[in-house]
């Protein structure tokens, strides 16, 4: 992966970071499926306004029960679930449980896309692990059962996420980055329509009226920097680069989620939270770390890339 792309992807996760503090912010005043819903309905409307300007191919008949599925699991289910996980937790506990992401995206990757994960990068995903075991504070045998329950919705929001690579990425040769997110929001976008209609009590619709001009601050940086930009800029990079590779730069997330709750949220701090995040830097440098090139690779790149030239 080019060095840019790597920077990217870091400050975008940076970015990234401040959405779980952010969700429980608006778990004051909207529940977990109105969060989703309005946040991914903005940034969908936004796109589809611009669709003539988007650039590249939109999509075919054929393709979309494929973006229907993804945009069901990406838009709908893993948001609810995430938020949900942030409301009954805390913010730095479920941004923390961010650094098992790039070991869910690595697998999925390898299983659906067949690609190749390099032991650096389990090495990396392993040490990111040990940063969350050590963040979480469950070495101490003092964190309350009932903290299981947030963690699990968790995990489960970014299992369903992966499909966003996994059902993305053979598409982006035939579609528009741009324009397969906007169809991914628009289905998403229908099914949390219809799930709101039917919703109990205070959902999106009602809520609408009474959010306060702060809400609407937050919820367009969710739609427009969180969404539009981070998941467009996440299909240019793998469009050109492997998933699992990409997935490690979420390990940036989980520090800066954890700095974020304790500066923000006045989450309280424990002494294994520093360990935790030199364990989760250590492993985002060895999983980034640049494939070391023996003479006999260079040698056989070179000789296929003259063998290219006499063919052309």
């Amino acid at each position: 992966m080019k060095n840019r792309n790597i920077i990217l992807l870091i400050g975008m996760n940076l970015l990234w970071a401040g959405s779980y503090s952010i969700f429980k912010v608006l778990s004051e005043q909207l529940d977990s499926g109105a969060i989703a819903s309005l946040r991914f309905a903005m940034a969908g409307l936004l796109l589809l306004a611009a669709w003539p300007w988007l650039g590249g191919q939109g999509p075919r008949w054929r393709e979309l029960p494929r973006i229907f599925l993804m945009g069901t699991l990406v838009f709908c289910v893993a948001p609810r679930l995430q938020v949900a996980a942030v409301h009954l937790g805390k913010a730095g506990d479920t941004s923390l449980l961010t650094a098992l992401d790039p070991l869910i995206v690595a697998s999925a990757a390898a299983l659906f896309l067949g690609e190749r994960v390099p032991t650096r990068r389990w090495w990396g995903c392993g040490l990111g692990m040990l940063g969350v075991f050590l963040l979480s504070n469950i070495w101490r045998g003092d964190v309350p059962l009932h903290g299981l329950l947030p963690n699990a919705l968790f995990i489960m929001s970014m299992m369903f996420e992966a499909a966003y690579s996994v059902c993305g990425k053979p598409l982006l040769h035939k579609i528009g980055a741009m324009k397969l997110l906007a169809s991914g929001l628009a289905a998403g976008t229908l099914v949390n329509a219809i799930l709101e209609l039917f919703a109990p009590g205070q959902n999106a619709f009602r809520a609408l009226p009474h959010l306060s001009a702060q809400s609407w601050i937050w919820l367009l940086y969710l739609s427009v920097i969180c969404t539009i930009v981070g998941y467009t800029l996440w299909y240019v990079v793998i469009r050109e680069t492997e998933v699992n590779l990409a997935g490690l730069t979420v390990l940036t997330q989980p520090v800066a989620g954890w700095i974020l709750s304790v500066i923000w949220l006045k989450e309280p701090l424990h002494a294994g939270q520093l360990w935790g995040a030199l364990a989760i830097v250590a492993g985002l440098i060895v999983g980034l770390r640049p494939r070391r090139e023996t003479p006999i690779a260079r040698s056989t790149e070179s000789a296929e890339q003259q063998l290219a030239d006499v063919e052309a």
